[in-house]
């Protein structure tokens, strides 16, 4: 077989980010999860609950998949990266958790608008979002042998540009063609293409099978350009435990090591709740229908691809500590304004009745939501890099993806509980700014170069 270039190995690694996205824009943020939130809220209402408490109880449902779903892949990232390690193969978990994305996406067409199948649609997303988050995993630890400490900044900010500007491509595919806005025609004035019927939302519904077809395809030229070098391991599952049990017992040991993934994990679901309720909340609370959400998706895309790519360029050459540094200040000065907003009252200021203030404000929130996320999470990945010792990288990324996922159940859950507690939706987005504050402790004793030697 002939040998494959160093470029085409990136631009192979490239393409997982440009497969993959769309689980996370399409499904998580913009398109699925409203719709969900709408069918389950619906459902509701149709057995009697008032709006408020239907509202609600859509919201929960959402977050106890969200929760759940957290929990597996936060317990089982760090003792399949382990094995892996052990094993010394990567490739055939990519495979078979790319199986996964793909069957769980491609199902979530029979997630039906009367909601008579709500449980059946979560089990599903679930199912997918699992196998894209444990490929993941797989994936960022193939990052230290595309290039040298000094590049691969750049090379992780541009990966997470590519992926972006798929997800937002997706996006707008779906708007123009497929998803119905109120009056049954698409953002340009068409019928759902495909002849899907809008009465039954197929348009919408389509989103599950598109997004399954579209990995399938863009991750052609991830294995067809991505190697990995025969390693001789034979590991086994005694071995994994006993190097994760190892890798734990370490920990403490390495104050630097320690204190990110501590960081990284409270920031990391601080994002990750913005993701998850963004678009819930937009539907729930600002009542948009999905074609607005949508384009809020776009404008945010666009800024995640453009700032992805500067952030790479910014990783470069000051570090990521500080340009992660830089990303949770702003998110969080983001956070505080969205939870200081209404329909009626900016900062506690009075608006005038009928204002359209408020839902400029948010698109200009989704504009730094989606770039200094899409900069969080590269130069996390970059300064996680520079954690790893070389010999076992899957495994740190696995405790990274422990770290990322371990707690995934506290921003869904604390957003839950303020919302009840204080009956407003908006107030009930409080605690993302305070994980945000929370998250930046610890960088205090992080090196920006890394501890990979303890």
């Amino acid at each position: 077989m002939a040998e494959v270039s160093l470029r085409k190995r990136i631009w192979g690694w490239w393409f997982f980010d440009w497969a993959s996205q769309p689980y996370h824009t399409l499904l998580v943020t913009f398109i699925f999860g409203p719709y969900f939130a709408t069918v389950a809220a619906e459902h509701y209402l149709a057995q009697g609950m008032d709006a408020q408490a239907a509202k609600a109880g859509a919201q929960s449902i959402w977050a106890m998949c969200l929760t759940i779903t957290g929990l597996i892949i936060g317990f089982g990232a760090p003792f399949i990266g382990a094995f892996a390690d052990t094993s010394g193969r990567r490739m055939p978990w990519i495979l078979v958790f790319s199986v996964m994305y793909v069957v769980g996406a491609g199902a979530l067409w029979w997630v039906l608008p009367d909601g008579s199948n709500m449980l059946w649609g979560l089990y599903a997303f679930g199912f997918g979002f699992i196998g894209a988050e444990y490929a993941l995993i797989f994936i960022n630890s193939q990052l230290p042998d595309l290039g040298t400490p000094a590049e691969i900044g750049k090379i992780s900010g541009s990966g997470f540009a590519f992926g972006y500007a798929g997800g937002l491509l997706t996006l707008i595919i779906l708007l123009l063609l497929f998803v119905e806005q109120g009056n049954g025609k698409t953002l340009i004035g068409l019928d759902p293409a495909l002849g899907l019927d809008a009465s039954q939302k197929e348009g919408t519904r389509i989103v599950g099978p598109l997004t399954a077809i579209w990995y399938a395809l863009f991750m052609i030229p991830y294995f067809l350009w991505v190697r990995e070098a025969p390693t001789g391991k034979r590991g086994s599952v005694g071995q994994a435990l006993s190097h994760l049990r190892q890798s734990i017992v370490n920990l403490p040991k390495r104050i630097s090591l320690s204190a990110y993934l501590g960081s990284s994990m409270i920031y990391r679901d601080a994002l990750n709740g913005l993701y998850g309720f963004g678009g819930v909340y937009a539907r729930l609370v600002l009542e948009w229908e999905l074609t607005q959400i949508g384009i809020f998706g776009i404008v945010a895309l666009i800024s995640s691809a453009l700032f992805s790519w500067f952030g790479g360029k910014a990783d470069k050459r000051f570090g990521p500590k500080p340009v992660i540094i830089s990303a949770i200040i702003v998110l969080t000065l983001v956070c505080l304004t969205i939870v200081s907003m209404s329909r009626t009252h900016l900062y506690g200021m009075p608006l005038p009745e009928g204002s359209t203030l408020p839902d400029a404000i948010f698109f200009g929130c989704g504009v730094l939501i989606g770039g200094m996320g899409g900069i969080l999470q590269a130069t996390s990945r970059t300064l996680m890099v520079r954690h790893s010792p070389p010999d076992s990288p899957t495994e740190s990324f696995g405790l990274y993806g422990l770290s990322g996922r371990a707690t995934a159940f506290i921003a869904p859950a604390l957003i839950l509980v303020v919302t009840e507690m204080t009956g407003s939706a908006r107030i009930g987005m409080s605690p993302i700014v305070v994980l945000f504050v929370i998250g930046l402790i610890p960088l205090i004793w992080v090196k920006p170069e890394g501890d990979q030697t303890g």
